[in-house]
């Protein structure tokens, strides 16, 4: 499963808002939105008066998906746009401007031209737009209809991280297969190792002969013996490849492998650093710097891996 997907799923129902006994039709849209994170980071953007739903909301994610940054959004309005706000003229307030307005007059206080009435409307509070949002009765009676659509919505996003899912295994399928075939050139090249540690330990020993002050014949052979165990590369190997067979277990078994899958990363990219360290010729060494390219671009693909 990967963690990056995308769901819509749109519905509608009637509900009677507060106080009124006429069900009228609302219409809503969840969107599901999903990228990759170390856990499961949901985020809820609610209508107003809508926060209530947010603890069923986690609950349903949450017994979906075990990682992922997630946004959840609902959207609800009114199904009939043409209703969806209405003007509301505060009379009371636009009586006291022109009874004041009376009040300058008398004082003699007279202007050359009176107050209009569009100018008077332009007064900030004298109107109002009062969008039809919905209350907290038309929240209650769509919330089981409502609450079915995300279930849907669920479903689509996590078919959605399964198509991505799909296409992200066919990719680090890939990259094993390549850092197996590079393991396996490694076990090669580890064959011509002797004749290029003789050389080493025939210089090294040189060295050693020729130090002064002379250098006791128990250190050289601890030397000689130290250069020979690491210069073996066998255990680096094995060990590449019991990783590389640990990662195509998990993508076969699928789930939440992600973090494991990182594990197993850290393992190979240091098996690979300590192949470089031992090698003692240039083919070994190409092909320790070849693997861990391999294994940073399969790093790079996992951190999408729920």
């Amino acid at each position: 499963m990967s963690m990056t997907g995308f769901a819509r799923i749109d519905g509608g129902a009637k509900a009677a808002p507060e106080g009124s006994e006429t069900a009228v039709p609302w219409t809503w849209s969840w969107e599901l939105r999903s990228v990759n994170a170390k856990g499961l980071d949901l985020r809820t953007r609610l209508p107003s008066l809508a926060d209530g739903l947010e603890s069923k909301i986690r609950e349903r994610v949450q017994a979906r998906l075990s990682r992922g940054s997630v946004t959840v959004n609902w959207t609800l309005e009114q199904a009939d746009r043409g209703k969806v706000a209405q003007v509301v003229v505060n009379e009371p307030f636009l009586r006291q401007i022109v009874a004041l307005q009376e009040i300058l007059e008398g004082e003699g206080l007279v202007y050359p031209t009176p107050p209009s009435l569009d100018r008077l409307l332009q007064v900030r509070g004298v109107v109002e737009v009062v969008e039809r949002v919905a209350d907290v009765a038309v929240i209650a009676a769509l919330e089981a209809a409502a609450l079915t659509d995300l279930d849907r919505a669920l479903d689509g996003l996590v078919e959605a991280r399964g198509r991505e899912g799909a296409k992200l295994k066919a990719m680090l399928e890939t990259h094993l297969d390549e850092m197996s075939e590079l393991t396996s050139r490694a076990v090669a090249a580890a064959e011509s190792q002797p004749a290029a540690l003789r050389a080493r330990m025939a210089e090294q020993l040189a060295l050693l002969l020729e130090a002064s002050p002379p250098v006791p014949e128990e250190r050289m052979v601890q030397e000689l013996a130290l250069l020979a165990a690491k210069a073996d590369v066998r255990e680096e190997t094995d060990r590449l490849t019991a990783h590389v067979a640990a990662c195509r277990e998990l993508l076969g078994e699928g789930g939440s492998i992600g973090r494991k899958l990182d594990f197993l990363c850290q393992e190979l990219n240091r098996e690979a650093n300590t192949l470089c360290s031992k090698a003692v010729d240039l083919a070994l060494t190409g092909i320790g710097v070849e693997l861990k390219t391999r294994v940073e671009r399969f790093r790079e693909q996992i951190q999408n891996v729920e």
